[in-house]
Order: C-alpha cells, then structure tokens, then sequence
C-alpha cells in the first residue's frame, strides 16, 4: 500500500488495527494486550517530508510521553519518509543517538515494524520477517521501565522470538502477506 497521502485518521486507524488484529491477535508480543486494553497506547502520524522534521515529531512525542504518564507507549506512524526499508534502519540510527543525545537512554527505546522489514541473514520473503511487518512504518516508542518490568514477570521471555519464529514459519510467507494486506486493504 502507498501510504502517500493517507489522512490522519486512516494511518492512525491502520496502526490500530494492526496492533490488536496482528500483534495482539497473534500474539507476537505478551505486553501489548494490556497497554491497549488499557486505552494507554499513542496513535500518531508524521508526514514529515525531511529526516530533520520527522526527529522534531520524534522529539515532540518523547517530551509528550515525559509529561504524561498516562502514555504507556506511542505508535508513530511515517506517511511521507522512509519507505524504502534502508532508510528506515538509516533513520533509526539517528532516532537512538536523539535517545542517547537528550540523556534518554534507557528511559525509553525504540522497537522498530516496517513494510519490508527484513531480519539480517533472511531472504525478503521469509516468514519470519513478519514478526515486525506492519502497513506503515511505525516507530514504537516504549517506556524502558515498563519493558523491564514485563520482562521480569514473563516466563521464559528469551523464548519470544523463537516461538514467533515457528509460529510465522507454520503459517507461511504466502499467507502471513495476504493477513496483512486484508488488514490494509479494509481502508
């Protein structure tokens, strides 16, 4: 799906459905049932056409996530920028030195989804890159107090990937693509 010229609404409502449908529904990560119950997750869109204003929406989410705790994480969804999967990861270097510049370091980090997301060693295709496959790329601000308190209480949270690994194997590239175009395409 091009995301050029996707309302605010539409994004927001895109990043939604697939953070219950396919993140939630799946069960790829044991934490976001919660926060989205919860009604504690951000849904924001950038339409930043320059690396320089898409770190100032970054930075602005941070400052929010700062003053209101209520937030347990943000989805930062890209509209405009950043495609092309080599230009995400190129952004996400810039997007942890803004983490590390502003003294943030692990008070937040960053988890990373993409359209083509692609693990290193992986063929684009695999299965298993759609562990972090989502409709827009999105940008996952999370609170590293509240990701070490999850981990601590998780049972064998070093089996995670691995168990999203074989499960996204079992189901198969073919129809893990066409789960989240279905997704996608309900807009």
């Amino acid at each position: 799906m091009s995301s050029e010229d996707l309302s605010t609404d539409i994004a927001n409502q895109l990043t939604r459905d697939w953070l219950e449908q396919w993140v939630i529904g799946m069960n790829l990560c044991p934490f976001a049932r919660q926060p989205f119950e919860a009604n504690r997750v951000r849904y924001v869109v950038s339409s930043a056409s320059t690396t320089e204003t898409l770190l100032e929406d970054l930075e602005m989410e941070l400052q929010y996530m700062e003053l209101d705790r209520s937030v347990e994480t943000t989805l930062l969804s890209v509209t405009e920028l950043l495609q092309d999967f080599l230009d995400y990861n190129d952004f996400l270097d810039l997007a942890e030195t803004l983490l590390f510049e502003s003294g943030r370091e692990g008070i937040f980090q960053i988890a990373s989804f993409h359209p083509h997301y692609q693990f290193a060693d992986t063929a684009f295709g695999d299965a298993e890159n759609y562990t972090n496959r989502s409709p827009l790329p999105v940008l996952h601000i999370l609170r590293e107090q509240s990701v070490e308190q999850a981990i601590a209480q998780h049972p064998n949270i070093e089996d995670v990937p691995k168990r999203n690994i074989e499960a996204m194997n079992q189901l198969g590239s073919q129809a893990l693509a066409q789960s989240l175009k279905n997704i996608t395409n309900k807009k």
